[in-house]
């Protein structure tokens, strides 16, 4: 054993949580959550300074309402007050952790089969993520003005 051992054992969970970041950075990516969650995605100027932060575009669903993708990041307005098992299951049951439901934009069946491990790595990932202070509008039931841009759902 040499000198460094102790050094190296001390790394190994701060390598395997930056590992578990670098993964749920990798899955977010090609999940394309920054599409309904980035300020400015929708308009073709996604706002970097704003990660994650929520989106200024609403989709109407008809009949249901039209709902803001959240702000995600660690954030008071976001995600601050969950923890990485409660955004891990919301992402692969669409339920938060009050119990109610997620927005029916939000595509988590297709999601639901993520592993434990792919799960908790995005949660990880949006916690280690800046804060990003915006509270996103909504939501906003059947027929009521929204006061921004909206993208509206329609059934083939």
């Amino acid at each position: 054993m040499t000198r460094f051992a102790p050094l190296l054992i001390a790394l190994l969970p701060l390598a395997a949580q930056a590992e578990g970041t670098d993964r749920g950075k990798y899955l977010t990516t090609i999940m394309g959550c920054t599409d309904c969650h980035t300020p400015g995605h929708f308009l073709g100027q996604p706002d970097m300074s704003r990660f994650l932060g929520g989106s200024d575009v609403g989709f109407e669903i008809p009949g249901l309402g039209t709902f803001y993708g959240p702000n995600l990041t660690p954030d008071a307005t976001g995600l601050a007050g969950w923890t990485e098992a409660e955004i891990a299951t919301a992402i692969r049951t669409g339920v938060r952790p009050d119990g109610s439901h997620l927005a029916p934009a939000m595509p988590w069946m297709g999601y639901a089969a993520l592993t434990d491990e792919d799960a908790l790595a995005i949660a990880g990932y949006l916690k280690s993520l800046p804060p990003v202070a915006n509270d996103v509008p909504g939501p906003f039931g059947a027929g009521e003005p929204t006061g921004g841009f909206v993208m509206k759902v329609v059934a083939p």
